[in-house]
This record gives C-alpha cells, structure tokens and sequence, in this order.
C-alpha cells in the first residue's frame, strides 16, 4: 500500500507562495497543498485547484491531518508564525530570511529541537545551476585555492514602490537578496572569521537599504557579496579567482523566470541556462564551461524525505541560525565601521559543522 501523502498549508499567497511554494509543492510527489492561507481567496481558487483557502493561519495549526506548514510572508510574520507552528506541532519551512535578528532564529532552533519537530528555511538558490556548477569546479580543484570570490545579485528598480519588502520594517535589500549570497557563502566556505559591511539608500524615497557592499574575511580567501535595485545587465553574476585561473558566469539562473511564465518542474528545458561560464587561464581565449540544469524541485523532495526519516534536512537550523549571525553582524559592522567577528558560541560553529566540515588550510 502506497503513503497517504503529506498534507501541506501554504501560509501566504503573494508573490513567493504563488511563484515559488505552490508550484514546487505540487510538483513534489508525496507531498499534498491542502490548504493556502490567504486574504485573496478569489485569486487562489482562480490559479490553483484542490485546496482549501483559509482565511486564517489557525485554521492550519488546528487541523491535525496539516503535517507541514510553509510560511511565505512578509519577513516581520516569519518568526511568531514559525513558533506557532512548531507549538501547534507541525513541521515547519520558512521562506528566506528566516527571521529578522538572532535572538529570534536562536529562540526558534531551540523550540523545534524541543518539540522534535524539522524546521528548515527555503534557501532555494543553492540549486541555482550556476552556483552547482562554482560548487563542482571549486570541490574539483578547478581553479586551484580559491583567493576571492565576487558574487552579485541585482535588480534595476529605479523607482521605489510601495510593497512591503521596501518598507523600513522588511529589513532591505541585504536581508532579502543578500541572505541568498550569504547562505551560498557558508555552503561554499564555512564560516568566516570576520565581516565587514557597507549599506545604503541610493533611489531617491528609499525607505529601506537598496545597495549594499559586505565583505567575509576567511584569512587568505576574501568573498565580496554585493547587492543592488540600481544595477542594470552587465555584471557577473559570480567571478571566482584562483591560483589557477577565474571562473565568471553573467545572468541569473533561469528557474524564477519560468516559474512566474507557468512552466512546472519536469518540462523539457528547466532549469536549463544557455549562458556558458568562461575560464579564464593566463594564455589564450576563455574556456567555455556549461552549467548543470538548476533544480529547485530537489529542496522540497529533500524536505518531505527529512521528515519521513529518509534522509537530512536540507537547510537546517544550525545553518540558518549562522546566515543570521553574518547578516546581524554585517549590519552592527556597517554602524561602528569596524571588521567584526560572528557572535556564535562553539556549540552553534559545532552545529553549522556538522553540515559543513572546516576544510583544511591549503598549502
């Protein structure tokens, strides 16, 4: 006899609930989106059939067959929704950034380890298909010891609009883009042992940083994470340099783009991205270097296998608790214009570890 599968509630339908969570949790086998949380029913029931909307997330929490609540809304809501959940005793998904301060994602790692329940953060762009392939030519040796890496992630939105992730209450630009360039840092590197940050409004009206320039400091590696809604095409996306050359992608990975146009996971080109990257050695034209199809789809199987007992969480805590050490102290480094270490205790660089080993110092 085959599973029932698990039933999901979707808390928010804006923008990251319908484009992201809907699709890729109805595209995962085993897994049920039996009910949306919304204010906007008539545009639920217009884009998705077979669940239920909900005006209200304890509608979710107090039903017993909902094992998995995913919470998409705005970033201020991640954290009293996520606690709720996990005291209602359901599995939890946060959409990034999983909260908004550490004593938060601290407070939230200790309750889920308490009532044993997964709690993990959609951090879908470690399976952007240019970041699998920076991931493989760096595990490979590819580029000899990495000495830099430059990763960028920008928009050209001149004129400000009146959405909450620019309000002054969303967090900014860093917490929102930059928490994807972070993440990919430390699955990259491990943590580092210093952060610096710069942070500003440059659109006339911002009400919320909109460029933002932080330096990790790793001793002989440095990584420059740069974020923008006033950079127009252009500029790599990722530019490694090594002892034995520079890997350089252009564009963003292709998946959000085919998500919002209605393709599903499984059609014939996703996550697919024409644009090669180049290797750059010191003699001669660049290499042309093609990157492996993205797949978001694999964070939600991973997901459901975690809590079958199948196999790890695929974000954990620990992770997600050291993401918010770096964007908490990248802030605290931009307002005392100092390079400052990360705030976390041997206990949590012993947790984030466990996921991510410390490599060796290279020769």
């Amino acid at each position: 006899m085959s599973e029932e599968p698990l039933r999901v509630a979707l808390v928010g339908y804006g923008y990251a609930g319908r484009t992201f969570h809907a699709p890729l949790i109805r595209s995962t086998p085993g897994l049920n989106l039996a009910a949306v949380v919304t204010s906007r029913p008539a545009e639920l029931r217009a884009g998705l059939t077979g669940c239920r909307a909900l005006a209200d997330v304890g509608q979710a929490l107090r039903d017993p067959a909902i094992a998995l609540v995913v919470i998409a809304t705005p970033n201020a809501t991640h954290a009293p929704l996520a606690e709720a959940s996990l005291r209602a005793g359901k599995h939890v998904v946060v959409d990034k950034p999983f909260t908004l301060s550490l004593t938060d994602a601290r407070r939230l790692a200790a309750l889920a380890a308490e009532r044993g329940r997964l709690l993990s953060v959609f951090q879908n762009r470690r399976w952007d298909a240019d970041f699998l392939a920076l991931r493989a030519i760096i595990a490979a040796g590819g580029l000899g010891t990495v000495t830099h890496l430059e990763s960028r992630f920008d928009r050209f939105r001149p004129r400000v609009r009146d959405r909450w992730r620019e309000a002054a209450d969303g967090g900014g630009i860093w917490f929102d883009l930059g928490t994807h360039l972070v993440d990919q840092a430390l699955v990259l590197f491990g943590l580092p042992e210093r952060v610096g940050g710069a942070m500003a409004r440059r659109r006339p009206g911002a009400e919320a940083d909109d460029w933002c320039q932080v330096h990790l400091d790793y001793g002989r590696l440095h990584v420059t994470l740069s974020a923008s809604l006033l950079v127009g095409g252009g500029m790599p996306r990722f530019a490694a340099h090594g002892t034995d050359g520079s890997w350089v992608k252009h564009g963003l990975d292709v998946q959000e783009d085919q998500l919002r146009a209605g393709m599903l996971p499984g059609a014939a080109d996703w996550g697919r991205d024409p644009r090669l990257a180049l290797l750059h050695r010191d003699e001669g034209a660049p290499r042309e270097c093609p990157v492996p199809p993205g797949d978001y789809p694999r964070y939600y199987r991973a997901v459901r296998d975690a809590i079958l007992g199948r196999g790890p969480n695929p974000v954990t805590p620990a992770e997600a608790v050291a993401t918010l050490a770096v964007l908490e102290t990248a802030v605290e480094a931009e307002r005392s214009g100092r390079v400052l270490p990360l705030p976390l205790s041997g206990a949590e660089r012993r947790a984030f570890d466990v996921a991510y080993p410390p490599q060796p110092p290279a020769a």
